[in-house]
């Protein structure tokens, strides 16, 4: 008996797809190949819109949701520029959020997102400000110990995004590769365990996070569970309206993907995938490295 038995609990015990299908056009009997999480330069990705859906079309990718960070800023222009690489997009936002209970952050995704998104603007805004402040900050902990900081660069690459990201940061601190032992190892040393920069910032509560994504029309979906081991938050997120989960994903072994799909059931929720793909300022090495696959029926 799992350890979730007596929760509460909807009555169907079935994934419920039915609500993604809709969302991806997909019609009965056709394959897809769909990364449903994804980053830009307006978050904290180094591709642009054009190189991200470019790279997506090579590696066999059908559907498309560019998700970035606490904002969907730019995605007006996605649906031309999709349309030209042969690929469908969906508009989506990833809300990083706080589950006070558990003390711990929790990502959730937004996808079929419009462009304009007034309740997850109004929301965000303070997320992104206050980013960027701690970035500056950080920036500045640096110069102070010596650190050689190509700070024109970090302004460059900050102002190109809808804020000032670590990743900026160390792109302008270290040209090792973002798996190198290196990179790693400084990153570790500098924002984590006591590092000079480790600072983190407050950020939205997850069941106001959900909510201005139903306001604005999109499906709530819970990102990366087994990343900040969200499963005790499920119960929660489902009474305040998810609709989602993100089963496959890089960070998830074998245990969080059967875990992922027992809640599904549980909860009647949909499964979905993404690569979580952020270019060279994250791991994964290409669009469509994890992904939802399948047949619609």
């Amino acid at each position: 008996m799992s350890e979730w038995q007596g929760t509460k609990e909807r009555t169907a015990q079935a994934f419920r797809q039915e609500p993604l299908w809709d969302l991806l056009g997909v019609q009965p009997g056709r394959e897809f190949r769909a990364d449903l999480h994804a980053h830009t330069t307006l978050s904290d990705g180094s591709d642009s819109f054009l190189e991200l859906m470019g790279k997506a079309r090579v590696r066999g990718v059908t559907h498309l949701a560019v998700t970035n960070h606490d904002t969907t800023v730019g995605l007006d222009a996605v649906w031309q520029q999709a349309a030209e690489h042969g690929l469908s997009v969906v508009c989506g936002v990833e809300i990083s959020a706080w589950d006070s209970t558990a003390k711990r952050r929790v990502h959730l995704l937004g996808l079929g997102m419009p462009a304009d998104a007034p309740a997850v603007r109004d929301l965000c805004s303070g997320t992104l400000e206050r980013r960027t402040a701690n970035t500056a900050w950080q920036m500045r902990q640096l110069l102070d110990a010596g650190y050689d900081v190509d700070v024109e660069y970090a302004a460059q690459l900050a102002g190109q995004s809808t804020g000032f990201y670590k990743q900026h940061l160390m792109a302008a601190l270290t040209d090792a590769d973002f798996s190198s032992a290196e990179y790693q190892f400084l990153y570790k040393t500098l924002f984590k365990g006591g590092g000079i920069a480790q600072r983190d910032i407050e950020y939205v509560d997850m069941c106001d996070a959900e909510a201005a994504i139903a306001a604005d029309g999109g499906l709530p979906d819970l990102a990366h569970p087994g990343q900040f081991d969200n499963y005790e938050a499920l119960p929660a997120l489902v009474d305040a309206g998810l609709v989602g989960i993100e089963k496959y994903h890089p960070d998830h072994d074998y245990r969080d993907t059967q875990l992922c799909e027992e809640f599904a059931a549980r909860y009647s929720l949909f499964c979905s995938g993404g690569s979580d793909y952020h270019g060279r300022f994250g791991k994964v090495p290409y669009p469509g490295y994890r992904f939802t696959v399948g047949q619609a029926f």
